[in-house]
This record gives structure tokens, C-alpha cells and sequence, in this order.
């Protein structure tokens, strides 16, 4: 790089950073580092609210001291008329902080019902995707306290275990191990994220699906606001998630131990044995346990559905059983031992 450009870069640089002189971005930019803690090339998925270009401006400013490369894909789901318009606006609003953007297009027709989880879902391919083509290990959302708090009695609703209910955490894994879902952001409020995409873009999207209430996640934010005015905020909601953390990893150790003692696979034939010591343990173990092994063997992305795997171990415990099949998994009894093989 010559003399030119690098005092131009320069220049850019201490722009953005000045924004850092004021106390209150300085202190959330340190929680931000604080959490991130990572000195691999990172992406960041801004959709234009505030929470996206807070994360953003964050993002660049640590991109920036630690020297690494950073991504922005931004996804529109062309859902609305005005979605691609706001879509190219956001990408020349991120160009004021030196963040060069790529758009990425939900061609094709869109769902009737279930809008919203299918075009989740439909986000987290696309930048999946970006991110295995651009060679780019952590990815980065902008979700934050309050999204925790709405997820966490969303997830009560559907009636998940206790796995779903803890599963929204800083860093999960996508479908294919490869790539890490980083949320820096969750220990942050939204009043928080506003504040910085107001000092510095002076701008940020307003969805109008927020105020929509033909969808779940308005009418849960209603809810959150009657339970807060009970006493029941978000740290301490937070404080109920970190303890159930605790009882999660509980489970687990059991849950590993159980494969490790309890099952045996016999590589050249591709095929699981279960002893009958496998089913000597609570149903919760069993049953992830069981969930397991049929989605490492069947080479599912989902596991198989609840009620499946409760089926099935109802029908392991009956006498008459001999055979089934699952999760693209063939599991048969022979005496007190249980063998789970890929189906033909």
C-alpha cells in the first residue's frame, strides 16, 4: 500500500474510532471485545435496525485493532416492496464506516403461512453459504437481551425441553459444525444498540412486521412487558436461563457417559449396539442418547422429532418388539441388545 492510500485508510480509521471517545460507546465496545474474543476473520449479518448497525460499527472498530477481515451480507427476503430499495440504502449507510456489503437475494416464490421461521431459515442458508464460499468461520448476529427474553417464552410455547430453552447462547455451531454463530451482543440491551446507530449512522430501518400481530413474536414482546411489570425483568430472566444452563450440563454428562459405556460401534459394519444397561437410566438421558446416534447415523441436519424417538423407546420396552425404522436408521432387537444400522 503507498504513502497515499495508507494516510486516506488512516484518516477513515480515526473517524470511526472517535465515536469511541464517548463513554457510553466505549464501554459497550469493551463488553463487545469482551465477548468476542476471537482473532479470525468475521461476518456480520445486518438486516438495517439497530441492532444489526450497532453490531456493524462494533464489529469494524475490532476488525480494525485486531487486523482481521470482516464480511457484511445483507439479505433481502423481498417480502415487501420496499425491501430491496432498503436493502441497497443500508449497504451505501455501512460505506460511511468504510464496511463494503454484498446483498443476498430470496429469489423465487414466498410461503403463505409460517413466514417468519421459513425466512429465518432462508437467512441462515444464504449467509451460511457467503460464509463457506468466502472461507470465513464466525458469524456474527445482533441479538441481545431482550431477543433472549422473547425467544426463551417462545420456545415455552412450542413446549421445547429443556435443550431448546437453553440453546440461544453466544456461540452455537450451524448445521454443518463448520461455522460458529456468534451473538457478542447478548449480554447488551436494545436502548443500547439504538443509542450507537443513532450517534453514528443517525439512521436505522424500522420493520413494520415489529408491530404486526398476526405474528408470535409480537404478541410474546406484549407479554414480556406484562411480566416485567410483575418483577419479572430480563436479569432475572437471565438468571433463570444461566441456571437451567447448569441443570443442561448435567444432563449431558450423563448422556455422554451413557454412549461411552453403554454402546459400541462396530465400524465395518456401520452398525450401533445397545446394551440393556443403555436403558437402565432416566428417559431424558435415553432419549437424546437414542436421538443421538439415529442423527449421526441416518447423516441428518435435524435430529429426529420428539415424539418419534418417545414412540420408539415406548416400543423398545415392549416385548413384542423386533424391528422399526427411523431417522433413516434401522433398529432391530435380538435377546436384550439393540442394534441401530443405516437403512437400505
Amino acid at each position: 500500500m503507498n504513502l497515499k492510500n495508507l494516510i486516506v485508510k488512516n484518516k477513515a480509521h480515526n473517524k470511526i474510532f472517535n465515536h469511541l471517545n464517548k463513554k457510553r460507546i466505549l464501554k459497550i465496545f469493551n463488553n463487545f471485545s469482551d465477548s468476542l474474543n476471537t482473532k479470525e476473520s468475521l461476518a456480520i449479518a445486518v438486516s438495517g435496525g439497530p441492532d444489526s448497525l450497532a453490531l456493524a460499527f462494533l464489529a469494524k472498530c475490532y476488525a480494525i485493532k485486531n487486523n482481521i477481515k470482516l464480511k457484511s451480507f445483507i439479505v433481502d427476503h423481498k417480502l415487501r416492496k420496499e425491501s430491496s430499495i432498503e436493502a441497497r440504502r443500508v449497504k451505501n449507510i455501512l460505506k460511511k464506516i468504510n464496511v463494503q456489503s454484498e446483498i443476498l437475494a430470496w429469489e423465487g416464490r414466498k410461503p403463505l403461512k409460517n413466514i417468519q421461521s421459513l425466512a429465518r431459515d432462508k437467512r441462515y442458508y444464504l449467509l451460511s453459504k457467503e460464509c463457506k464460499k468466502n472461507n470465513i468461520k464466525n458469524l456474527l448476529f445482533g441479538h441481545h437481551i431482550d431477543d433472549l427474553s422473547e425467544n426463551f417464552l417462545i420456545r415455552i410455547v412450542r413446549g421445547s425441553g429443556l435443550k431448546g430453552l437453553t440453546s440461544f447462547n453466544k456461540k452455537t455451531k450451524y448445521k454443518d459444525k463448520d461455522l460458529n454463530i456468534l451473538r457478542p451482543l447478548l449480554g447488551l440491551e436494545k436502548k443500547d444498540l439504538i443509542y450507537i446507530s443513532n450517534k453514528v449512522f443517525n439512521f436505522f430501518v424500522k420493520d413494520p412486521s415489529n408491530k404486526n400481530e398476526n405474528f408470535r413474536r409480537t404478541r410474546i414482546r406484549k407479554v414480556l412487558k406484562l411480566l416485567e411489570a410483575e418483577g419479572f425483568d430480563k436479569k432475572k430472566l437471565e438468571l433463570t436461563i444461566d441456571n437451567l444452563k447448569d441443570s443442561e450440563k448435567s444432563i449431558k454428562f450423563y448422556v455422554d457417559r451413557n454412549l461411552k459405556d453403554n454402546v459400541f460401534f462396530f465400524k465395518k459394519k456401520n452398525i450401533y449396539i445397545l446394551n440393556k444397561f443403555f436403558f437402565i437410566q432416566s428417559h431424558e438421558v435415553i432419549f437424546r442418547s437414542l436421538t443421538k446416534i439415529i442423527q449421526i447415523l441416518g447423516k441428518k441436519h435435524y435430529p429426529a422429532r420428539g415424539k418419534s424417538i418417545d414412540e420408539l423407546i415406548e416400543s423398545l420396552n415392549s416385548k413384542s418388539f423386533l424391528k422399526a425404522t427411523l431417522g433413516g436408521c434401522f433398529i432391530e432387537k435380538t435377546n436384550e441388545t439393540i442394534l441401530i444400522s443405516k437403512e437400505k
